[in-house]
């Protein structure tokens, strides 16, 4: 397991798919020009899609010959696909920035959270049922795929309670703005305890 050191800090955006999570995380990432590490999966690119922007698109077979040689941090199993970041982007990601970003299901936010503790901040990001199932509809998911998500839906709310913090995103602008500044708070308090640490 990679150790973070006492500047390094993971910001985890979660919540149900179709809650913008991951566009919120890229508008901030410009914003604040912070790094993000992205997951790799076995699940087939959707049209929308782009290959190491949204996700490392691989075979199964690949992905678990990764997975036994211990390369994943974290890696999930989710309705038959398997998602994870790998330790040695993590590390790479670290070598230039003290804070990065993951984007990752409940689940995977979990287990990033049980590894390293308080130096993992996740940011909840959610929207209602219906707004959800009409944005995934937009951008063309497949009836099929929407019903997949949907069904996790309220499983994925609940873990709302668990985050430090969490965004009601139905203003796209907004949102980023509130997170904007959440994490703005934490580097400052870092920075903040950095200077006194050197007096």
């Amino acid at each position: 397991m990679y150790n973070l050191k006492e500047k390094e800090m993971i910001f985890v955006f979660t919540g149900p798919d179709g809650s913008g999570r991951k566009t919120v995380a890229k508008l901030i990432r410009n914003t604040l020009h912070m790094k993000g590490v992205i997951s790799y999966t076995t699940r087939e690119r959707r049209h929308y899609e782009t290959e190491g922007q949204d996700y490392h698109y691989v075979s199964r077979e690949e992905f678990m010959a990764a997975k036994d040689n211990g390369e994943f941090l974290e890696c999930v199993e989710i309705d038959g696909n398997f998602y994870g970041i790998k330790e040695k982007d993590v590390e790479e990601t670290f070598k230039n920035k003290g804070c990065i970003y993951l984007v990752l299901n409940p689940e995977g936010s979990d287990i990033v959270k049980k590894l390293y503790g308080d130096k993992v901040v996740r940011l909840f990001v959610y929207a209602d049922r219906d707004t959800v199932k009409a944005r995934q509809e937009e951008r063309g998911d497949a009836p099929d795929i929407v019903a997949q998500h949907l069904a996790h839906y309220d499983e994925d709310m609940e873990y709302r309670q668990q985050c430090e913090h969490a965004f009601e995103n139905y203003k796209l602008d907004h949102t980023a703005f509130e997170i904007t500044n959440t994490i703005e708070h934490y580097l400052k308090l870092k920075a903040e305890q950095k200077k006194a640490e050197k007096q």
